[in-house]
């Protein structure tokens, strides 16, 4: 029976421009929609007299991407393993923009009732099965497309993506809210991100159509006659049957990493606010500079990766923010520098876990399974843990124990750090096939 596998496709850089472009419009159009809430939402629901009804409602239409991740992680995972990464990787850019021009395009409530909100919902379905699709087969694609030696590095690309997906998103709508008033920008303004999203991924679309397929079967092999053997495709639910200590693993080794991440690049200056009273209006420049010195570690913690293996990297994510939470929790002030030191100090960790996540799975599964056995138990492990974060601490500081919250960190990390101590180091070792 033929073999299936992974293997070295021919440009590298069409690889990595392929994935990266790719998930730069993924997370850029993922982000714009919560940026842009405050603006847009009175456009979609009923006016009641009180603003944080209707943004309340559009932000609870965010959470449903959300719920959506566990589904598109699972399903882009069985496209990826039955059908190859690049059809996967199609469908994800694919769902993403047709979200994002939905949303362009909705009419008002005022113009169609009820149907405009279900627009939304709508979009957002679709772009919640797309980013959790896009992770399972850009995770694979892109460790699956590096040579030997090189997985940590090339692994590194899906955060810096992701990054400056961010990074673009923030860009936009700070430029729009600086060019236009307040009341253009709550008319038609908040469209144009949206619109600029769609076209994004009409372009990542274009790019990855000339991206090298990296899982190979013995349908692809020119030495197979008519009469030869073929690999059957990997069930719906192979991957958990004959891989369940990989799959808890993935969930164990990413939901409270996930959290952290969205705590230190996203909530922590919501935090400074609610615990030491900081100036929302410096938030924006702290988070440029901290996510584009972010970005700029990705590739060099990937290298060292490779270099000196992935466990003495996780371990010092671990036992670095079991020991250092609650010191840079309470070392924030009510200024700009305390913040940006803060969370660069905290980036600098984190680093240390999102440059090499995807090798790390990826280097538990063999090629048929791969993606499936990353795309459901990392959706989930975001889904149950990971977004918790900024609910958790918001819900805290309403009861008045917001100092709880650092603890509430420190113990999973520690947890996390145990968990690391139990992988077998593998950046030596060829991926399995």
């Amino acid at each position: 029976m033929s073999v299936i596998t992974a293997a070295p496709p021919v440009s590298r850089a069409r690889q990595l421009a392929a994935a990266t472009v790719g998930n730069i419009v993924e997370w850029f159009d993922w982000y714009v929609y919560s940026m842009l809430a405050l603006y847009f939402s009175a456009q979609f629901f009923p006016k009641t007299g009180d603003p944080i009804v209707p943004l309340l409602s559009a932000m609870a239409i965010f959470a449903v991407g959300f719920f959506m991740r566990p589904l598109g992680g699972f399903l882009g995972g069985i496209v990826a393993d039955r059908f190859g990464r690049k059809k996967a990787l199609t469908g994800t850019v694919m769902l993403m923009g047709v979200g994002s021009l939905l949303v362009a395009i909705a009419p008002t409530y005022d113009q169609v009732g009820v149907l405009s909100p279900m627009i939304l919902v709508l979009a957002r379905l679709l772009q919640g099965l797309s980013t959790g699709g896009e992770f399972a087969a850009s995770s694979t694609f892109l460790v699956e497309s590096a040579p030997d030696g090189r997985r940590g590095f090339f692994s590194s690309f899906l955060y810096i993506g992701a990054t400056l997906g961010n990074l673009a998103a923030i860009s936009s709508v700070a430029l729009l809210v600086a060019a236009l008033p307040d009341e253009a920008m709550r008319e038609w303004g908040w469209r144009v991100p949206f619109a600029i999203g769609t076209l994004g991924a009409a372009a990542g679309l274009f790019i990855r159509r000339f991206a090298e397929e990296t899982l190979v079967t013995g349908e692809d092999d020119p030495g197979s006659g008519p009469g030869a053997a073929r690999a059957p495709k990997p069930s719906v639910f192979e991957f958990m049957r004959t891989h369940p200590k990989e799959c808890a693993l993935v969930f164990a080794i990413n939901a409270a990493p996930t959290l952290f991440f969205y705590v230190f690049t996203s909530y922590l200056p919501t935090y400074a606010h609610i615990t030491v009273g900081f100036d929302m209006k410096d938030g924006l420049l702290v988070a440029l500079i901290s996510l584009s010195y972010f970005a700029i570690l990705q590739p060099v913690m990937g290298i060292l990766s490779d270099r000196i293996g992935r466990k003495p990297l996780l371990l010092t994510f671990g036992l670095g923010f079991t020991l250092l939470t609650l010191p840079l929790l309470n070392s924030l002030q009510n200024s700009f520098l305390s913040l940006l030191l803060v969370q660069m100090a905290a980036l600098t960790l984190l680093a240390c876990y999102t440059s090499i996540t995807s090798a790390v799975m990826c280097e538990l599964f063999p090629a048929r399974i791969r993606a499936a056995g990353i795309g459901l138990p990392y959706a989930l492990g975001v889904a149950l843990v990971g977004g918790t974060g900024p609910y958790v601490a918001t819900w805290l500081a309403d009861a008045q124990m917001i100092d709880v919250f650092g603890w509430y960190l420190t113990i999973l990390a520690a947890i996390t750090t145990a968990v690391f101590l139990r992988l077998k180091e593998s950046y030596k070792t060829g991926l399995p096939q």
